[in-house]
């Protein structure tokens, strides 16, 4: 018999590896973990884009961990897979082509430079 400072059961242990699996084998969030992936914008929100660090935000709302490092077709290929706004994606186009990312934080500052 294993003994050990475990502070839930065998079969707790056991459900959590259960729930944790989907995860561990694909590196992207299960159905079950949905809570934890951002609400999207309802249709009356207003745009968060041109508000002061709203860009980064909305980028990240539409862009997910899994989708960097990557281009500018890489990038709008996952926005609109997000349905993301027109607007957003619109900015998004008008990046260089042959431009790198590798955080929401990049692109943020990308978009920023252009609108300037």
């Amino acid at each position: 018999m294993q003994r050990g400072s475990n502070p839930v059961g065998p079969r707790r242990d056991e459900e959590m590896k259960h729930e944790l699996q989907g995860y561990l084998k694909s590196g992207q969030p299960a159905h079950a973990e949905d809570f934890h992936d951002p609400e999207p914008p309802a249709d009356d929100d207003p745009a968060v884009a041109t508000s002061p660090g709203g860009l980064q935000a909305e980028v990240a709302r539409h862009l997910h961990r899994t989708s960097f490092p990557t281009d500018t077709r890489g990038l709008l290929a996952a926005l609109e897979e997000e349905h993301a706004p027109g607007d957003l994606v619109d900015a998004v186009r008008g990046l260089p082509e042959d431009g790198r990312y590798e955080t929401p934080a990049e692109v943020a500052r990308a978009l920023d430079d252009q609108a300037a």
